[in-house]
């Protein structure tokens, strides 16, 4: 459960942000604007983690911290979806 409910609480975020990445990259925005979500959910992932760590500490803190590593994974997947060129219609 410690694992599972961060997972599923990362999962709706993380496919709202992949979505965005997808649909920026189908749109043909520029590179800045595709990266946009990913870096936003990377600094969110970055001040779970904190909050979880410093602030709470303890079981609790530590489902933050997972939760803050799962968005940090839907982010950088979402790096690598906005990087790639191939979905831009030109």
């Amino acid at each position: 459960m410690m694992l599972l409910v961060p997972f599923l609480t990362a999962l709706i975020p993380g496919i709202i942000i992949l979505t965005l990445t997808y649909w920026f990259s189908k749109k043909g925005f520029s590179l800045f604007v595709r990266m946009l979500p990913g870096m936003i959910s990377l600094i969110v992932a970055v001040i779970f983690f904190y909050i979880g760590f410093v602030n709470i500490r303890g079981f609790e803190g530590g489902s933050y911290g997972f939760l803050g590593f799962f968005i940090i994974i839907f982010s950088i997947i979402s790096f690598v979806v906005g990087q790639s060129d191939r979905n831009v219609v030109r």
